[in-house]
Order: C-alpha cells, then structure tokens, then sequence
C-alpha cells in the first residue's frame, strides 16, 4: 500500500476538525474585524483545515470498502 496509513490519517482528521473548532471558537470569541481579515483567516485557515478534513475523509472511506 502507497501513501499515508489509517491511523495518520485518523490523525490527520482529528488535526483537521480540532483546528476547525479552534477557528470558530477564535471567530466567536474575538469576532472579525473587517472583510480583509474575514477572507484571510476564516477564508484560508478554513479551506485548509476543511479541505484536508474533507480529503482524509474520502481517503479513510476509500480504504475501508
């Protein structure tokens, strides 16, 4: 088998969906404070973290059928 394994990719999804939570809870608490700020870090700082959470997933279904 080529590529990472299943317990780095449970590793890399927890990672992930903390860092998600980490985001939304630094957006709650702090707020945003103009539209410059809103695209950079809720923009980026999510698409990385929701984009790497949304890829180990399918990589974790695929590897389980």
């Amino acid at each position: 088998m080529h590529g990472p394994t299943r317990k780095e990719l449970w590793f890399r999804l927890i990672f992930s969906l903390f860092g998600l939570v980490l985001l939304a809870v630094a957006v709650a608490v702090r707020g945003i404070a103009n539209a410059a700020a809103l695209v950079e870090v809720v923009g980026i700082a999510g698409a990385f973290f929701g984009g790497t959470a949304i890829w180990t997933a399918v990589k974790l279904r695929r590897q389980s059928d």
